[in-house]
């Protein structure tokens, strides 16, 4: 494959990416041990099983996959806001189960919510940028 090509293929699967779910995971290590958390968001879509057994997969279960998905823009600005999320509650938990102390969990998330705020303006001007 010449790059030429190369470079028609990616634009191409990348003009068509339809994202329909975002997953966060964190973790906080504390003295107490560690606290886990997971944040999952869905985009206009339905479960991909839709429900059903695995007899009953097939064209309802096919059409039922996915109604809409987001943009890669919309995606990007997803994926920033729930592993937002899941840092805050991360440290939130943490905190509440005594792992870390409540003032190591607020210096943690004012500097999450500032990181996060100046990483969404970076990546969506550079996603702007890219697609002009």
């Amino acid at each position: 494959m010449s790059n030429d090509e190369l470079k028609a293929l990616v634009a191409r699967v990348k003009s068509g990416l339809k994202i329909t779910k975002v997953v966060a995971t964190r973790s906080v290590k504390g003295r107490g041990g560690d606290t886990f958390v997971g944040f999952s968001a869905s985009w206009n879509s339905v479960q991909e099983d839709g429900g059903q057994d695995l007899v009953s997969v097939g064209e309802e279960g096919d059409a039922a996959a996915s109604l809409n998905g987001m943009t890669m823009q919309e995606a990007i600005l997803a994926s920033c806001l729930v592993a937002r999320e899941a840092d805050i509650a991360a440290f939130r938990n943490a905190a509440a189960g005594g792992n870390i102390t409540q003032e190591h969990a607020n210096n943690a998330i004012k500097a999450i919510r500032s990181n996060y705020s100046n990483m969404i303006v970076q990546a969506l001007g550079a996603n702007d940028a890219s697609n002009k």
